[in-house]
Formats: C-alpha cells, sequence, structure tokens
C-alpha cells in the first residue's frame, strides 16, 4: 500500500481530484466530520453532489421513512438507498461518465452528561463503473475517546478511509479493511461489524473480512449465526441473558454438546429471572493460542465455526485468553446474567497464576472481575484416561496457596459442578478423534453428531481424505 496516503487529508484530496467519483454525504449525529475533510482538501466540487445533515429527527423521518432508532443499521440503510437513487435520477445523465455513490452515517457521539453509549452506523453505496450496479460497504464503529471532539475527529477519520478504500481498494478487500485503522489506533475506535456485497464484492466472504477486524484488534471479538451470517455483537447480546461454552472445536464432539445441554438445564435452574428459551448459548473460539502458535489460518476459524453451525448454534470467535477479558466484552452489552461452561482443564488453567502476571493484583484482580454481577462457572467433569478417575470440581487439585479461594468460590456457588450429564461420553477427547480423523480411522464417526461428521467428511476438514 505504499502508493496509497494515509492521511485523510492526502486520501479526501486524492478522491476529490479524480473525475470519476461523484456523490452525496449525509451525516446525522456528531457533525459532518467526514465531508468536512474533502472541503478543507481542495477540489470539492469535484467530489461533492450534497451535502446534507438530517439532523433534527422529523426532518429525518421526513426524508428517509420512521424507524424504531435512528443510530441502526435500518436508518442507514435508508439513508444510503435513498441518497443513491437521487443520484442517479437527477445526474445519471448529465454526467454519464461518473461512478456515483452515497456516503451516509448515523451516529451517537458522547453526550453532555456522558451518559450514552458512542456509537454509529457507516457506509458508502457506489459504482464502480460508470452507468454500472450499485455495490456497498457497512461498518458499525465504537468511539473510545472520552471527549465529544476527538470522537468525531476519529468519525470523520475512519469516514475517510472507509470512502477511499471503497474507491481505491475495493479489488483487495482485505487492505480495504486494514486502511480503515489509517490515522487511527485501535484505543480510539472499534469496529465490530464489516459487511461488503454487491457485484465487486461476490467473491469476498464477509466471515473472513470480520475475522480480520479482530486479528487487526479493531474489534474484540466477531459472531455468526447458525445460517453463517455475521452478526453485530451489541444488537445479538443486548439485554440476553448469556451461556459461553469456550473450545478448540477441532472437531466438535458429542462431549462439546452434552456440556452445553447441560450447562444451560443448570443455568436456567440456577437463575430465577430467566425464561427457558430466553437464554443465547453461544459456542466460542479465542484467536489469542493460535496467535501464540505462529500464523493465523482465518479459513481453519471458519471452518470450525461452519461445523458448529451444524449443531444450530451461535459462534463467537474473540481475541480474548483471560476469560475476564471475555466476560467484560459481555458485560458491556448485557445486564442479565451470564455464565462460562468449560471442562475440568479449563477450570484449572482459570487457577493458573502465571496468566495473571500482566494485572498488577494478580490472579485475584481477574478473579474480582470474572465474579462480578453474579457471573458463574458450569463445570463438567474429566475422566482421567490413565487412572479412570473422575475429577470433579471437589477432586480438582489446586495450588496450596489458593485452596482457600478456590473452596470460597465454591461455597459461594461461583463454580458449579454439572452432573446431569452423559457418562457414556466421557471417553471421548478432541485431541483422539483429531488424531483418528487423520489416520482414517472409521470410528471417529461414532464420536460426533452425525451431522458434524458428514460435514467434515464433505468438506475434508481436520485431515481427512
Amino acid at each position: 500500500m505504499s502508493n496509497h496516503p494515509k492521511a485523510p487529508r492526502e486520501k479526501a484530496l486524492r478522491i476529490n481530484l479524480d473525475p470519476m467519483h461523484y456523490g452525496t454525504f449525509a451525516e446525522i449525529g456528531a457533525g459532518q466530520e467526514v465531508v468536512r475533510w474533502f472541503f478543507q482538501a481542495g477540489g470539492a466540487a469535484g467530489t461533492i453532489a450534497k451535502s446534507i445533515s438530517a439532523y433534527d429527527m422529523k426532518v429525518s423521518d421526513a426524508i428517509y421513512g420512521t424507524c424504531a432508532r435512528y443510530v441502526c443499521r435500518e436508518r442507514l440503510e435508508a439513508m444510503l438507498e435513498y441518497e443513491q437513487s437521487l443520484n442517479l435520477q437527477r445526474l445519471g445523465e448529465s454526467r454519464n461518465h461518473s461512478t456515483f455513490f452515497a456516503f451516509a452515517d448515523t451516529v451517537s457521539a458522547r453526550n453532555f452528561h456522558g451518559t450514552n453509549e458512542c456509537h454509529g452506523w457507516m457506509g458508502i453505496k457506489f459504482q464502480a463503473r460508470p452507468g454500472g450496479p450499485n455495490s456497498q460497504v457497512i461498518i458499525h464503529v465504537r468511539m473510545l475517546d472520552v471527549e465529544n471532539a476527538l470522537q468525531q475527529e476519529a468519525l470523520g477519520i475512519v469516514g475517510v478511509n472507509l470512502i477511499y478504500g471503497a474507491c481505491f481498494l475495493r479489488h483487495e478487500p482485505e487492505k480495504l479493511v486494514d486502511s480503515l485503522l489509517d490515522g487511527l489506533n485501535t484505543k480510539r475506535i472499534e469496529i465490530d461489524l464489516i459487511e461488503l456485497t454487491g457485484e465487486e464484492f461476490s467473491y469476498v466472504d464477509n466471515r473472513i473480512m470480520s475475522l480480520r477486524l479482530v486479528q487487526l484488534g479493531l474489534s474484540g471479538a466477531t459472531m455468526f449465526s447458525a445460517s453463517g451470517k455475521v452478526l453485530q455483537p451489541s444488537e445479538v447480546l443486548r439485554k440476553r441473558p448469556v451461556l459461553v461454552e469456550r473450545g478448540r472445536f477441532r472437531p466438535v464432539t458429542h462431549v462439546n454438546l452434552d456440556l452445553a445441554a447441560s450447562a444451560l438445564r443448570a443455568f436456567e435452574e440456577e437463575a430465577d429471572d430467566v425464561e427457558p428459551g430466553e437464554t443465547l448459548p453461544i459456542m466460542e473460539i479465542t484467536m489469542r493460542n493460535r496467535v501464540n502458535e505462529g500464523d493465523v489460518d482465518l479459513s481453519d476459524f471458519i471452518s470450525r465455526a461452519e461445523v458448529l453451525a451444524t449443531t444450530g448454534h451461535t459462534v463467537m470467535i474473540s481475541d480474548f485468553f483471560e476469560y475476564y477479558r471475555l466476560a467484560a466484552y459481555l458485560f458491556r452489552y448485557t445486564n442479565r446474567r451470564i455464565g462460562l461452561a468449560m471442562g475440568i482443564p479449563n477450570l484449572k488453567e482459570i487457577f493458573n497464576e502465571s496468566y495473571y502476571d500482566a494485572l498488577d493484583g494478580g490472579i485475584l484482580e481477574s478473579f474480582g472481575r470474572l465474579f462480578k454481577n453474579n457471573l458463574k462457572l458450569y463445570v463438567y467433569p474429566f475422566l482421567e484416561p490413565v487412572t479412570r478417575e473422575l475429577i470433579t470440581v471437589d477432586k480438582l487439585s489446586i495450588d496450596p496457596s489458593l485452596r482457600q479461594l478456590y473452596g470460597y468460590l465454591i461455597e459461594r456457588r461461583c463454580i458449579i459442578q454439572l452432573t446431569d450429564i452423559n457418562h457414556s461420553y466421557l471417553d471421548i477427547y478432541s485431541p483422539d478423534v483429531l488424531s483418528r480423523i487423520g489416520s482414517h480411522s472409521p470410528d471417529w464417526e461414532e464420536m460426533v453428531p452425525a451431522n458434524v461428521a458428514e460435514a467434515i467428511k464433505a468438506r475434508g476438514l481436520f485431515g481427512y481424505a
């Protein structure tokens, strides 16, 4: 990308001086921060057909139609469709040499009292060639600066980056994603959803693009529905009870699903304020372990997500190695109960003090963050393959210096032993299943759900040939 500018003013100037791109800027909330760069860069008449800020709600409704919320995807898409349609209707004949675009954002920046959620939707609908069909890029952003003026500045920069990417990097979508951070850093802005659609992006897998956001640190996590659709985390998690099971899922086995089902039953029985069927169960994979092992194979995460999807679960892929960071991410979006489902080996890892060297308060600080808001751990037993001893919460060996803390957490029912399980699955170990798949041993299929086995065979996953 050495031939592409990094600074927003230089990007805006290059777009202004390019005779092809011409369109509309429509911005709601936080001022007209994106179009301002184009006016200040010079040559704006070559790019800007119209700049509008329908700030008043009644004015906005009169132009774009009513909607339940003003800072939402529905409003953004209505703005993009309306403004691009006007461009083609009003200018299509007189400027038939131009590629038209409509840029829009609807944003809630920090209010005077500092009490609101600071986030926004931003997108561009554009033609790649004169008279061609529309393609579109949509992102959801969270502003992390504490001052309104700084949030506005960050919004303006990411908006310029988005427009520049659509104009000059659309054939290299990974570079388009990377460029969104130009002139910014992950302490100022978070982008937790990106979606590229239309003819120009017909070959793009939006799940890979979402994983790229996590890899770059632009987002802490991405989520996929069982149908493979990329989800916007805050909308999915909003005010929902959440139960998360972390695993590598290479591959997902009967044990993983029995753990999920057993933990869900215990979670709903434990919580008086959770109705049956209300909880959102999530299968979560962390990228952090894989990062430590070397280069990250994003397609491997997609393969595992696809196999998990055959079980009907929502999938989260996160950048959180430590459980307290995962919990903090969930607490950001919901005030309902949160549960973490895990096996005995993962519980033992949580009590490894070396994981918390970066915290001033060490393991005590991490547990203070993890177990707030009545979060609970639901633990599946482990059958020791050599001794055949069933290891449960009560039998787990803990460092002597932490035994009192461990006992306190059990007594407070922060750690709950799952008992309603299928004991016939306890002999299933994921590494063993993976080894059997690679060695073409047919009995591995008995260790995973039938639809999982079919998916592995159909796609040639995990060494199956």
